[in-house]
């Protein structure tokens, strides 16, 4: 076989080597290779310019393979500005003053001589240097070679193509990107616009409470809630649960200052049959209920301090012990808290531990009061004048401006809750198809009252009637009428302190806990 034959078969084969490579990191791997092995080269580099064109890069150096080309420090620099390829000796390398340089140097040998040359497309557009190492100093010889010339013009369009494919799928990405974006956005107005419909008002806190809770809903992490009483946390805590992908499961709600301390512990875990007196069965505890869902705890501030240590250890493993197993259980449920109480003084206290603290707001969100947000009074009271008129078939067309100024004017201390049985009172007294006048609001004989974040009581203006209780000569069972008396006089007192549970409990002589016992007794709920 001639030495022309030889050739071409080498180029073919070195042609295929080159063309079955799928990645540009590939390509010039084996294209430095495989022009090393036929040239009898000591070492063959192939430095890429970035997309940007300021960095030379060689992978098979790592960090050191990094070359601003900007620093004319070394040769590459100069290679890229002129185009014109370059001879370099050994001598002239010894005394090139550039780290990144002198690591690519020693990699190589220590050769007498490298040859540096440019590589750009058809365009003129720069593509990278390639560098070839030896102990000869006659380049002319290899890099005049028809089939060096050959192999590195097919070097340059391959290297091009993968660049079009590499910038293809990089336009791709950005448009799948922007595309995924644009779907976020959409998603994220959509389900804003669902939850307006249950968290009514378009003040700018509403708006951002609304965004906070649908990107809350996208996570696994605990959401505490803090806002006054009234202000709607119960809303933001279902809207969090029907929004996320536990939406199928159930949202199990507890109210930590309903139950008594001494039965909490058991409600949230359950029980065994004969744990405790009076265990006469088995019974399953909130926790394993809330499995594939939403726990809900509602009024954490008034957990006691020794089951705040319990619910840390399950809120890290998701893993509790019933009273009276023997076994853990395991119960895979995203938990929502919520309370009025200012959890940092609490802290400060030594009521409240400030480890469970962390572990509940990883994503915290605040509800404003109402006082904070009069904007927002037009939207509420036609909302629940809209929920009136569905419920009882009939009702106001509206409410007036007039009417809409006298609610501006009213501190509201017990915020969304309190307007909604302003308003509803308010439907009571206006002829079906009219507007809600001032005069039928009942503004007058309701206390001017600060929040119980404060936590002041405020004495009683007007006697409050308690209306369902039956004539006396009707009474017919002596305890069951002193338990409906009891109930009554307790849902007015909330009405009348606008669902504040710890007013309403100070004006009644009577601790909070036991308000909150009595309501769960009697089934006591404003609405």
């Amino acid at each position: 076989m001639g030495r022309m034959q030889m050739e071409l078969h080498t180029g073919i084969d070195l042609a295929v080597a080159l063309v079955r490579q799928d990645n540009l990191t590939d390509l010039l791997r084996t294209a430095t290779r495989q022009l090393s092995k036929t040239f009898g080269l000591d070492r063959c580099w192939a430095l890429e310019l970035d997309m940007s064109g300021r960095t030379l890069h060689c992978s098979d150096l790592g960090e050191a393979g990094e070359f601003d080309c900007g620093d004319f420090s070394h040769p590459f620099a100069h290679v890229l500005r002129s185009g014109q390829p370059q001879a370099l000796s050994r001598a002239a390398s010894h005394r090139l003053d550039h780290a990144g340089f002198q690591a690519l140097f020693e990699a190589s040998g220590r050769p007498r001589s490298l040859w540096l040359e440019p590589l750009q497309d058809e365009g003129g557009r720069l593509l990278g240097v390639l560098v070839l190492c030896r102990d000869d100093v006659d380049w002319q010889g290899v890099v005049e070679q028809p089939l060096y010339t050959g192999l590195r013009e097919l070097l340059v369009r391959q290297w091009v193509a993968q660049l079009r494919t590499r910038d293809q799928a990089w336009q791709r990405r950005l448009l799948k990107r922007s595309l995924d974006q644009l779907h976020d956005t959409e998603t994220l107005r959509r389900r804003c616009e669902r939850l307006a419909r249950t968290l009514v008002g378009g003040s700018e806190s509403m708006v951002q409470l609304r965004t906070q809770i649908v990107r809350a809903a996208g996570s696994q992490l605990s959401v505490l809630v803090q806002g006054e009483t009234g202000c709607g946390k119960d809303v933001v805590a279902r809207g969090v649960h029907d929004l996320s992908a536990r939406a199928s499961g159930p949202l199990v709600v507890v109210n930590c200052a309903a139950i008594p301390d001494t039965l909490l512990e058991s409600e949230l875990f359950g029980h065994t049959r004969g744990a405790f007196s009076g265990a006469d069965q088995a019974k399953e505890g909130l926790l394993a209920q809330a499995d594939g869902g939403t726990l809900f705890l509602d009024e954490i501030g008034d957990m006691p301090l020794a089951l705040q240590s319990k619910l840390l250890r399950v809120l890290e493993s998701r893993r509790f012990r019933p009273l009276g197993a023997r076994e853990e259980r395991h119960s895979d449920f995203r938990l929502v808290a919520a309370t009025h109480q200012p959890l940092q003084q609490r802290i400060e206290d030594g009521r409240f531990r400030r480890d469970l603290y962390y572990r509940l707001s990883q994503f915290p969100l605040r509800i404003a009061p109402l006082r904070e947000r009069p904007e927002d009074l037009e939207s509420l009271s036609r909302h629940f004048i809209r929920l009136y008129t569905e419920r009882e078939g009939s009702g106001p067309m509206g409410i007036s401006s007039h009417a809409l100024h006298r609610l501006a004017d009213y501190p509201f201390p017990g915020n969304v809750r309190e307007l909604r049985n302003i308003i509803e009172l308010a439907c009571l007294h206006t002829p079906a198809g009219d507007d809600i006048q001032p005069e039928h609001l009942h503004l007058d004989g309701l206390p001017d009252a600060p929040s119980d974040w404060g936590g002041a009581s405020v004495p009683l203006s007007v006697p409050i009637p308690i209306p369902g209780l039956p004539a006396l000569e009707e009474i017919q069972d002596l305890k069951a009428a002193a338990q409906a008396f009891e109930a009554a006089v307790i849902r007015a007192r909330l009405r009348q302190y606008g669902g504040n549970r710890a007013q309403a409990a100070q004006s009644l002589g009577m601790p909070k806990r036991t308000l909150a016992h009595k309501c769960l007794k009697y089934q006591v709920t404003v609405s």
